[in-house]
């Protein structure tokens, strides 16, 4: 398939491999979002705002010449009804870890695409099982710093899968941006544009 080029409004270094793994044309946009979850905000509204909100800014970004579409995508973790974004600080991964030791938690990935004056969403739902993990895991793993920018405080790709028993869902939206509803996003823009 070919996809049209894009910018990605995103800084993850794990949504360029992915994008580059489809195959797509695209260049890097950092817009500055707050991120902040809002009063009863349900998460699956929270992923979709932020995501919306990041495109939006990319969009913003972008000379009236240069109106190539934005791809923007955020990922939360929720358990429960907690969301679970990038930690603060090591006590509030700490925290994260052990909220998710033995449990089953999902992970939403929403992606925005912003072109002309459209904005198509698709929201990306998985499960992940933890393990049950001890104090020395956690430590061992905060050491790491690997979760230090990730939402829940660990990286599925990386060192943090060594404590997942199994998933249920999308493995590239676990990892920030989901490859399946990403590329039917692109087609569909690809026929409303015509």
């Amino acid at each position: 398939m070919n996809f049209p080029p894009v910018y990605l409004a995103s800084r993850s270094p794990r949504r360029r491999e992915l994008l580059n793994q489809m195959a797509v044309d695209f260049a890097v946009i950092a817009p500055d979002v707050d991120e902040s979850v809002q009063p009863g905000e349900a998460p699956e509204s929270y992923v979709e705002r932020i995501a919306v909100d990041k495109a939006r800014a990319g969009l913003d970004m972008l000379t009236a010449r240069d109106k190539k579409p934005v791809l923007a995508a955020d990922t939360a973790v929720i358990l429960g009804q907690e969301i679970f974004g990038k930690p603060v600080n090591d006590a509030d991964a700490r925290r994260m870890l052990k909220m998710l030791s033995g449990n089953t938690h999902k992970v939403m990935t929403a992606v925005a695409l912003a072109f002309s004056e459209k904005i198509l969403t698709a929201i990306s739902v998985s499960q992940v099982s933890f393990a049950p993990l001890n104090e020395a895991q956690i430590d061992w793993y905060i050491q790491t710093g690997e979760g230090r920018d990730k939402a829940g405080s660990y990286a599925v790709q990386g060192l943090g899968a060594l404590f997942i028993d199994h998933i249920h869902g999308s493995y590239s939206g676990i990892m920030g941006l989901p490859i399946r509803e990403t590329g039917q996003l692109l087609m569909q823009m690809d026929t409303d544009s015509r």
